[in-house]
């Protein structure tokens, strides 16, 4: 029987295609991702590593670190931080910075706040990206004096050890109720809010170090009642100081473009 004649295999020649094609891929794909990054939005870029920022400095629980709050249902331990006012206007990461900054002044405020009876002396409320700290006057300072009682220091340290390292506009409110100021020191209610006021925007930067270029003092007297009414709860939660801090975060301005050359004028 005769045997089949085997057949040479053929040889490819153009394998070497396959390779050349792949590696031509690679690097058409290496040059449109450098031209991709060459034409980078600044401006997008920058907000995003801003809302990145907060998000990640945001976190955590102890230290003088960065931001600290809380959105929702205070936990055991009582009432000491009311609810938000709405956070329209902010994103996801910003709102979610916001909420990690209310729990933090929680949780450094409660200590204080457990040992003293009586009405909460400090507490938390948020509207969009301004975060406000109110002080009660009845805790914070003797009546118709504008001093900083020396057994209250602690719970200010406390408060300003979340609040300066931010580098965020602080504006320190000084408010009255609408009754004649106590004492011989001071005119009237105007006086006294803004030595008030003052006086803690002096701690901050004597204390804590805060920046005075992002300190602002100012003094309202009995011109913006929390509280109406003429009963002795109403008068207290009137007669405070807030710290009032601005955590919106503004698009860094656009360059200016010069305009372009003019032709020279003809000879």
């Amino acid at each position: 029987m005769a045997k089949k004649k085997h057949e040479e295999e053929h040889e490819n020649h153009e394998r070497w295609l396959v390779s050349y094609a792949d590696f031509i891929t690679l690097l058409f794909a290496f040059f449109v991702v450098m031209y991709s990054v060459s034409r980078v939005d600044n401006k997008r870029l920058s907000q995003a590593t801003e809302s990145i920022k907060w998000a990640l400095h945001m976190n955590g629980t102890g230290g003088v670190g960065k931001l600290p709050l809380f959105d929702g249902p205070p936990s055991d331990g009582g009432d000491v931080v009311s609810a938000p006012a709405g956070g329209g206007g902010t994103s996801a990461a910003q709102r979610a910075a916001i909420e990690n900054f209310r729990r933090k002044i929680e949780n450094r405020v409660r200590p204080f706040i457990m040992q003293r009876p009586g009405p909460t002396a400090v507490t938390v409320s948020v509207e969009g990206q301004r975060v406000t700290v109110r002080l009660a006057a009845a805790d914070f300072f003797d009546a118709g004096q504008a001093a900083l009682r020396p057994q209250i220091m602690p719970l200010l340290d406390a408060i300003a050890e979340e609040v300066v390292p931010l580098e965020r506009p602080l504006r320190i409110e000084g408010h009255t109720d609408d009754t004649p100021v106590a004492g011989d020191r001071f005119h009237d209610n105007w006086e006294l809010s803004a030595a008030r006021a003052a006086t803690v925007a002096s701690y901050l930067e004597r204390a804590h170090h805060a920046d005075p270029h992002r300190l602002s003092a100012t003094g309202f007297a009995s011109t913006r009642p929390i509280a109406q009414g003429d009963t002795l709860e109403a008068r207290e939660l009137n007669r405070r100081v807030e710290m009032v801090v601005e955590l919106e975060l503004k698009a860094p301005p656009r360059p200016r473009k010069d305009p372009p050359p003019l032709d020279p004028l003809p000879h």
